[in-house]
């Protein structure tokens, strides 16, 4: 994240100091630091003591050094990337079937329509599951997503799979995150029948993406979430890996 971004709000210390950098967000109800940047001295005991309650998105080493200070792990996650130009998809993959009477269509339904799926896909005992209501999880976290306010605006590539009731079971959710092509989110309902189809929708989105002249895609997958092997198989390497934590 470039330094001279003016979304960027600055935290600094007693002295005035500039310590870190971040971009402000909402996450499970803490207020957010995202993408946060060290940029002076170490500024543990300033955000210990003037971000108490905030969730801190940033290195390893920073959120190693907060952990010791008391806060708690919200998400380990690695960044990972797919190089579409060096390694393009194969031709076929933006016309994949994804299965009878399943249908790709845009991703311009209501949030309230995506909502089942995407809550369905991610039950308590999965790692990203928003520990909140149903109703705070489709407005601070779906909703935001969909309105393009959070990670940025909907990327054309994207798509969600309808059935034959024209019932949304899947979606994958392409965002330009600051002039990066970033995949918020691939989420599937979880039955049985619908084993599969996460990987392969993603590989139509990337062939879609591909043809739309998108040079890479990138995403963040946490680390206790198996999805990770299947971005592998799709030609995703990791990049970096971060902490979120919730300062005490």
């Amino acid at each position: 994240m470039a330094e001279n971004d003016e979304r960027r709000q600055t935290l600094t210390d007693r002295q005035g100091v500039p310590v870190l950098t971040y971009l402000q967000g909402v996450r499970e109800g803490h207020p957010w630091a995202d993408l946060a940047e060290v940029v002076g001295r170490d500024p543990v005991d300033t955000i210990v003591s003037g971000m108490s309650g905030w969730a801190v998105s940033g290195s390893v080493e920073l959120g190693e050094h907060l952990l010791r200070r008391g806060a708690r792990v919200m998400r380990h996650a690695h960044e990972m990337r797919r190089d579409l130009v060096g390694c393009p998809p194969p031709t076929d993959w933006s016309s994949r079937v994804l299965g009878e009477g399943l249908l790709a269509v845009p991703c311009d339904r209501d949030a309230d329509a995506v909502f089942p799926a995407w809550r369905a896909a991610f039950p308590a005992a999965h790692p990203d599951h928003h520990r909140g209501s149903d109703e705070e999880a489709l407005n601070e976290l779906l909703k935001p997503m969909l309105a393009g306010s959070v990670l940025g605006p909907v990327l054309p590539c994207s798509a969600l799979v309808v059935d034959e009731t024209d019932r949304v079971v899947a979606g994958a959710i392409l965002t330009d995150r600051d002039g990066q092509p970033w995949i918020a989110d691939v989420f599937r309902r979880p039955e049985a029948c619908y084993k599969g189809l996460g990987a392969d929708l993603l590989r139509r989105v990337l062939g879609v993406a591909a043809a739309d002249g998108l040079a890479e895609v990138s995403l963040a997958v946490s680390d206790a979430n198996p999805a990770r092997r299947v971005y592998e198989k799709l030609g995703f390497q990791v990049t970096d890996t971060s902490l979120t934590v919730v300062v005490p």
